[in-house]
Formats: C-alpha cells, sequence, structure tokens
C-alpha cells in the first residue's frame, strides 16, 4: 500500500445523491452545475451531477459540501494522469 494513502485520512458522505460532505480536501480545481474537480488527500475526485453547488468549503478544516443531483465519483491519480498525458504527447 502507498504510504502516501496509509497516512492520509478521508471521509465521503453522500447522502440520498443530493447532499456530499468530503473530508480531506486540498482545493476545488474547478466547478460548474454538472461537474466538480477536487484535490483532495487521496488523489483527484471528480463529481458529476446536476445543478450541483458548492455550500460549504473550509479549506482550514479541508471539509466540503456539494449539494444537486450527484450521479458519479471517480478518483484518479494525480500522478498517474500526469505520467499518461506525458507519454501520450512524447
Amino acid at each position: 500500500m502507498d504510504d502516501r494513502k496509509s497516512e492520509s485520512m478521508q471521509n465521503v458522505i453522500l447522502e440520498n445523491r443530493g447532499r456530499l460532505n468530503i473530508s480531506g480536501v486540498n482545493d476545488v480545481l474547478n466547478f460548474d452545475e454538472n461537474t466538480v474537480n477536487v484535490n483532495t488527500e487521496l488523489g483527484l475526485l471528480c463529481i458529476k451531477g446536476y445543478d450541483l453547488k458548492l455550500n460549504r468549503l473550509n479549506l482550514d478544516n479541508t471539509e466540503l459540501l456539494v449539494e444537486g443531483t450527484i450521479s458519479s465519483l471517480a478518483y484518479s491519480d494525480s500522478h498517474q494522469k500526469g505520467s499518461f498525458i506525458q507519454k501520450l504527447f512524447k
């Protein structure tokens, strides 16, 4: 197991596909009403849905609250993503 991941702590709580609480948030990279991209302690997290709103962002406590109709959550490791893009353009 990756040492970075074993030291990191994150909670993702999805309530009725309409309210998402996330801890371990480092930054919100971008967002619109259909997609929120978040840099977390465990990698990049892409949240997709409809009428998404960032209702609370507290980077001091590393917490984020997203509300709307949430259809998917997907993690990707930023190191793997970067190496894939680098390989693509070689």
